[in-house]
């Protein structure tokens, strides 16, 4: 394990802190390996119910360590094998990840930082919180499932404009486009309120919870008929788990259910 990812297990909450905060939690290859490998773990890790993603000090994350990837530059390596060894895994698996994640984005996000927030089910944010699709400001194009994340979030148009212009987005606009699920008034506050959210979801029917991330996402790519044979798969899961049972027969007897995550 490495310092630069710390991995802190409350209860059923599982948070993830990107550890750099020196360099503004920027993703050298250590952390990049570090959280892909994490994300594939915590995948079948039936104790884990509920994931937050925070950054160490002043911000999130922004994105590339830049210092790391010039001398990559200056050794004559230019076809980027790190967006195919570790950006596209990191967002397949966060993305699809069959548990609640809540991405804690204090201070700045921005390049694959930003798209790592997008890709989380809930981003809570606070006054400081600035989202920047810093991508074409050193001449590439967006990755870590930028492309896919930010449409779906605030359309194609918005999306094009975020990403050409490259320009800050401040925490009251990103509220206002639903880059932030959240805007909190106190960013010392971002945390807590991201593990508060976390442990609510982990309390909750985490099952049900995976089945219908999958469903949203097949939903998105395909056709009616899609969706409704997902539908049906999802159901036909979720009907047969103990927590559906105990709901049903909780609304019967008029109480509250406790879910157990199976």
């Amino acid at each position: 394990m490495t310092d630069s990812l710390l991995v802190d297990r409350t209860d059923a909450v599982v948070t993830l802190t990107l550890n750099r905060p020196d360099a503004m939690n920027a993703l050298d290859v250590d952390l990049k390996e570090a959280l892909r490998d994490t994300l594939a773990a915590l995948e079948t890790d039936k104790s884990c119910r509920a994931v937050v993603l925070a950054g160490a000090g002043n911000a999130f994350c922004v994105g590339q360590d830049l210092r790391e990837h010039a001398g990559t530059l200056s050794s004559g390596s230019t076809d980027l094998d790190t967006v195919r060894a570790h950006y596209n895994p990191i967002a397949q698996r966060l993305a699809s990840l069959p548990k609640p994640v809540v991405a804690a984005v204090r201070g700045t996000a921005a390049g694959a930082g930003a798209s790592l927030a997008l890709l989380a089910d809930f981003r809570i944010g606070g006054p400081r919180t600035t989202f920047l699709m810093a991508f074409a400001n050193v001449g590439l194009a967006g990755d870590t499932g930028i492309s896919w994340s930010l449409p779906r979030i605030v359309g194609h148009a918005r999306a094009l404009e975020l990403l050409l212009l490259a320009e800050p987005v401040r925490a009251e606009r990103c509220a206002e486009l639903g880059l932030l699920s959240r805007l909190l008034d106190d960013d010392d506050q971002v945390l807590p309120v991201a593990r508060e959210l976390a442990a609510r979801l982990a309390a909750g029917p985490t099952v049900a919870y995976g089945a219908i991330k999958r469903e949203l996402s097949i939903a998105d790519a395909g056709t009616l008929s899609d969706a409704l044979a997902a539908e049906a798969q999802a159901q036909a899961i979720c009907g047969g788990t103990t927590d559906h049972r105990d709901a049903v027969a909780a609304f019967v007897a008029k109480q509250k259910p406790v879910f157990q995550g199976h």
